[in-house]
């Protein structure tokens, strides 16, 4: 009897230490149960248990209540002296542990924190980010985001027309002087940018304006693609001006106007015609590479002169030019009416030219002779000695009718009456 109570004995504490061991896991597996960790930087929620002059203690169920102390407790949103014991509160983990083993916690940096998750958000969902400037230097902009929180806008994300007033990317001693001031005069403005880098360890926000300005004309670029066609006529705006032709956005397909097709009459100086900005009517000529190139043209909805000007004139007349250009080859001339033409160096002159500036200068006006018209080409073949020849030719013309030629009947009647006279003397 007695060894069957030993047994049964033996057995109930097997089954309680089972039954303990079971009761424990479960206690630690529960969640509300587990000591938490926390590492610096995360953004809890914790309940106030004291405010004493200078320090909140916050519980964020941590092995032990955190410290929020000195500057940690300042805050734009939130007055730490209105708080009480059991209010709600968001904190920063400063130090899960410092020297003396106490959680230091921050209500100031909440707000920074709080600004970093926005634009951790921002550049998820490529949203729209409003700066202001603070600073420039030669290499950008520097903006403030939030309270605290700065970025930077590089100058190559920046809106050409914002930095250049010719909307040219340049470069030189003086052009970057210009871009500097251009910077400067920035300071204030208020900008809308998207996010291209966010490092919140670095404290690295890299910011572009052109991603904001580019994709606005997005939508409306793929309606205008989708109807547009060559010969139509669009309205649009000059968006960067080159060497080879200016850039214009025409209901949002941007497109370039070449330097053949800005205007009839030869350009010596783009800036002069056109600035960014200024609003301008352009053909279609060319859509291409699904509309990743664009040809536009000016001159082609405009008169063409040259018809006009032409028309007044035929080979062999003599007009008057003044010389535009003297090169080894030649000399180009405007005649009336904005028509070119070259003087090939073997019409300057009878005699041998070795060097045309010795016969004609820059600016000089002359008188040449029309000896071809070319339509395709719009250009004249022109001459400086067959304009002379010619002056020539009509001077002794001139004489010949100032002394005409004798009749064969006046020249009888005068051989008659001479022989008469001369008879009669003799009688």
């Amino acid at each position: 009897m007695a060894d069957t109570k030993k047994v049964a004995k033996k057995a109930t504490e097997k089954i309680d230490k089972k039954d303990l061991y079971s009761q424990i896991d479960q206690f630690l597996s529960d969640k509300d149960n587990q000591v938490k960790t926390f590492n610096k930087g995360d953004i809890v929620e914790g309940d106030v248990v004291d405010v004493r002059e200078g320090m909140v203690i916050v519980d964020i169920g941590y092995k032990s209540e955190g410290i929020v102390a000195g500057r940690e407790l300042k805050s734009e949103t939130l007055d730490w002296r209105e708080l009480k014991p059991g209010d709600k509160v968001l904190v920063y983990v400063v130090k899960p542990e410092d020297e003396e083993g106490q959680l230091i916690l921050s209500i100031r940096r909440t707000q920074q924190a709080s600004i970093w998750l926005t634009l951790d958000k921002a550049k998820k969902e490529n949203d729209i980010v409003e700066t202001v400037v603070v600073e420039a230097n030669n290499g950008g902009l520097i903006v403030e985001i939030g309270k605290g929180i700065r970025g930077f806008i590089p100058t190559s994300q920046l809106d050409a027309s914002r930095v250049y007033l010719d909307g040219v990317r340049q470069v030189g001693k003086d052009i970057s002087s210009k871009v500097q001031k251009r910077l400067n005069s920035l300071v204030g403005d208020k900008i809308q940018t998207r996010i291209i880098e966010l490092d919140r360890e670095k404290n690295r926000i890299i910011l572009s304006e052109k991603m904001v300005t580019q994709s606005r004309d997005l939508e409306q670029r793929e309606k205008t693609l989708s109807k547009v066609k060559e010969g139509d006529v669009l309205e649009g705006t000059v968006s960067g001006i080159t060497p080879f032709g200016v850039f214009v956005n025409a209901e949002g397909l941007e497109g370039l106007v070449h330097l053949s097709e800005l205007s009839w009459d030869k350009v010596e100086d783009i800036g002069s015609l056109y600035s960014v900005g200024s609003k301008v009517n352009v053909m279609v000529i060319g859509v291409s590479d699904g509309g990743k190139r664009v040809a536009y043209s000016v001159k082609r909805l405009l008169k063409d002169p040259w018809a006009e000007a032409i028309a007044k004139y035929k080979i062999g007349d003599v007009v008057k030019g003044k010389v535009q250009k003297v090169v080894p080859y030649g000399a180009f001339v405007r005649i009336t009416g904005g028509l070119n033409g070259l003087i090939h160096i073997s019409e300057l002159s009878d005699k041998l030219v070795k060097d045309p500036a010795d016969i004609v200068k820059v600016d000089q006006e002359v008188d040449v002779k029309i000896l071809s018209i070319s339509s395709t080409e719009r250009h004249l073949g022109l001459s400086l000695k067959g304009a002379k020849q010619g002056a020539v030719k009509e001077e002794k013309e001139v004489v010949v009718e100032e002394k005409p030629e004798v009749t064969q009947e006046e020249l009888a009647d005068a051989v008659e009456t001479a022989l008469e006279e001369e008879l009669g003397e003799k009688k």
